[in-house]
């Protein structure tokens, strides 16, 4: 489990593909240090396991139904990524419960930079729209975000200037493709509300 509360962000240095899907090598001088193989991982949102680590660096394998429902294909040399280790019991619980399990991948539609605040405006998938509400949380490539306006399917959140310089959100523009999770409490209530729905009741 995570907080969406982003560690820092590191660089992926190497990846190579093999049957079952992309095995990659990133460098995080601040956070390689704290991990251990078997370690979860949230990676721009996605939680992978850690193993092979050597100094600054770390390893992880990404399957290919991972791969299919996220961004970490698009992942190559030079891409910074988003990363949080998984909360432990008694630490603060900041952000909102990110469980690293991506709903759906959105597509950013707009950059606005206003004094210095940023608003970022992206286009949910409908599995992860109905689960938006104004005012809410969602997760977008691992960070904890708070809705900020809808319009349908499109959700604006503000980015402040820490997030800004600790996250990878500075990469974004138009038409970029991002990892999205819904709140995980809406996901509950959706799932235990669905027989009523499925059966007409009011």
């Amino acid at each position: 489990m995570f907080t969406g509360l982003v560690e820092t962000a590191g660089i992926v240095l190497r990846r190579e593909e093999f049957e079952e899907g992309i095995r990659f090598r990133l460098s995080a001088p601040d956070l390689a240090g704290t991990l251990s193989e078997g370690d979860s991982l949230s990676i721009d949102g996605v939680c992978h396991t850690v193993f092979a680590i050597e100094g600054e660096e770390f390893s992880f394998e990404s399957v290919r139904t991972t791969l299919s429902r996220t961004t970490l294909g698009e992942f190559g040399p030079g891409r910074k990524a988003n990363l949080e280790r998984a909360i432990r019991a008694g630490e603060p619980m900041g952000g909102h419960l990110v469980q690293g399990h991506v709903d759906g991948v959105g597509e950013m539609v707009e950059v606005e930079q206003a004094g210095e605040t940023v608003f970022l405006r992206f286009r949910m998938p409908d599995e992860v729209a109905r689960l938006t509400v104004l005012y809410g949380s969602i997760a977008m490539d691992g960070i904890s975000l708070t809705v900020n306006r809808l319009f349908q399917d499109v959700a604006e959140v503000a980015i402040i200037p820490y997030t800004w310089e600790h996250t990878n959100v500075s990469r974004l523009e138009g038409g970029t493709r991002v990892n999205l999770e819904a709140d995980l409490v809406g996901k509950y209530v959706d799932q235990l509300l669905r027989p009523y729905r499925d059966a007409g009741s009011a």
